[in-house]
């Protein structure tokens, strides 16, 4: 008897060690992506193909784009990479991961708060005061300031992965300027459109209200005025960016001025907005740039792309800057190997999702155990993002392995070693119609306002190279459209869905305490601490 998927699945072997998302051991599709293959094996290697040409000439046309490095040295755009063959979560595996990144986000966002304020986890010899200091993206003109509303990181993009064992691990935090919801709400809009028959039967949750839940979040930071009334404006370094279609897009779905330099201008420690009109008083900056360029009297002086005065007002708290000046912090991959201890320390609470595990380098004893297996390990340095400098031991040669050992000596600090995780893998269309497996990561995106919110799914990025493990999009990775599956039981908004915990501590006013925040954002960022979020 015929199994759904005969014939698409008839050579699929999933790689050794590795958890597939969508077909078993046995070479049979899993119970909830049977009506999923069952529809493509119908379908045919043809239909996916004439799709695939469609997808790459709408895009190009559209500017749905992504600038990669050109073989000369250059950079050129390239259609956003979609493969056509969708990731499916079903709704208990969906549940388990908000829950774990909504717990993760309130402790690196405490975190955050405790770094320049009153250093409870340094002083309980918990995390080093010297690694905290000691990491590029710590922020001391910031020092001692408290944003708008208490919230740090309004938006996070935490990467999971999934290994052999089925378990979901966080492998890295992005509570800087994280990238890719845009192209997960346009992967949606491409496969309804390219794949239509796939949708057919299937009860699948919505993405696309993300924009509305991130001008939420950031109206209700505005400070000195009511949420309605506030001025948002998404701020981005300007067309040369990498991920500009995703600032386009973004400010074009909110509603909201899409900015640079040029258009922000600070007076008496207040940020405004150039118009036809004159200025316009700015509540709530959306910022796609990293700290070092945001104000050349602070931070770098020679950047161009700054706004002169516009941490004086943040200092002053005029104005709310997201994510959070300084955040950058609580994402450094060597400050990563401690935040289950965040998540015990400030919310009383296991970790729901684990890490992956990880050690620092700076330790004589184990860097010496982990120069002895740097063939089994992965290497990252802790500063870096987008898959750069990342070492892979098992697909590195002598060379590279003597090359990557003589680098850890010089300068451990700047690296971590990770134990390798078999990346689960997902049926991919490789250019013929057939289908073959690729390994996957998956980037879920949070909204941190009132409460936090997290979309359905995230971005899934493939390694569209056969074997290959690095899925960054900035490395030739692609993307999926990733559904989450609705079981009709599930809410996604529902309150009371955490555990219970204690309230976490309170900032100590003798370190900034409430700083250029009204009684009643005081009383709003209290209850904000105290209460579950909801998710």
């Amino acid at each position: 008897m015929s199994t759904p998927g005969d014939g698409l699945l008839e050579h699929y072997q999933v790689p050794t060690g590795c958890r597939d998302e969508l077909v078993g051991a046995d070479g049979a599709p899993l119970p909830h992506a049977a009506q999923l293959l069952t529809t493509l094996a119908r379908l045919g290697p043809e239909r996916l193909r004439a799709a695939g040409r469609r997808r790459d000439t709408i895009f190009m046309q559209q500017g749905i784009t992504f600038e990669v490095p050109a073989g000369d040295g250059e950079r050129r755009d390239r259609a956003w990479p979609l493969d056509l063959i969708p990731r499916v979560l079903t709704a208990a595996e969906w549940t388990a991961i908000k829950r774990g990144l909504a717990q993760r986000i309130r402790a690196l966002n405490a975190f955050v708060d405790d770094v320049y304020h009153a250093h409870e986890i340094v002083r309980a010899g918990i995390v080093p005061w010297s690694l905290v200091v000691s990491r590029p993206q710590f922020a001391r003109p910031v020092h001692g300031v408290r944003p708008p509303g208490g919230v740090y990181c309004h938006v996070s993009g935490c990467d999971l992965v999934r290994g052999g064992d089925g378990r979901w691990r966080v492998l890295e935090d992005n509570v800087r300027t994280p990238s890719g919801i845009s192209y997960v709400i346009e992967n949606r809009l491409a496969m309804t459109r390219l794949m239509p028959e796939l949708f057919e039967g299937q009860r699948i949750r919505a993405v696309d209200n993300y924009p509305s839940l991130l001008l939420d979040a950031l109206r209700s930071v505005a400070p000195g005025v009511d949420a309605g009334e506030a001025t948002v404006v998404l701020w981005t370094p300007g067309p040369m960016n990498s991920a500009y279609f995703e600032h386009a897009f973004l400010a074009r779905q909110m509603g909201i001025e899409l900015v640079e330099a040029g258009d922000l201008v600070v007076r008496d420690a207040v940020c405004y907005m150039r118009t036809t009109s004159g200025l316009q008083r700015v509540h709530t900056i959306y910022r796609r740039l990293d700290d070092d360029f945001i104000d050349p009297l602070e931070f770098r002086p020679d950047s161009l792309l700054g706004v002169p005065g516009l941490v004086r007002a943040y200092r002053a708290g005029t104005v709310a800057i997201a994510n959070a000046i300084g955040t950058g912090v609580a994402d450094d991959k060597a400050v990563y190997h401690y935040v289950p201890e965040m998540i015990r320390f400030y919310l009383s609470e296991e970790p729901i999702l684990d890490n992956v595990p990880t050690y620092l380098l700076t330790d004589e004893r184990v860097r010496r155990q982990v120069l002895d297996r740097l063939h089994e390990l992965v290497i990252k340095p802790t500063s870096e993002s987008g898959g750069k400098g990342v070492f892979i031991g098992p697909q590195a040669g002598t060379e590279q392995r003597e090359r990557q050992a003589r680098l850890i000596e010089a300068q451990p600090e700047r690296f971590i070693a990770q134990e390798l995780v078999h990346l689960s893998t997902v049926p991919t269309e490789g250019g013929d119609g057939r289908l073959a497996p690729r390994h996957v990561d998956l980037r879920p995106f949070a909204v941190f306002g009132e409460e936090i919110r997290i979309v359905p799914g995230g971005l899934t990025r493939v390694a569209l190279d056969e074997g290959s493990m690095i899925v960054n999009s900035s490395q030739g990775g692609g993307s999926k459209d990733t559904w989450v599956l609705d079981d009709g039981a599930s809410i996604d908004h529902a309150p009371g869905t955490l555990p219970a915990q204690r309230p976490p501590r309170l900032p100590d006013v003798r370190y900034g305490g409430w700083h250029g925040q009204s009684q009643q954002q005081q009383q709003q960022l209290r209850r904000r601490r105290q209460a579950p979020p909801l998710i």
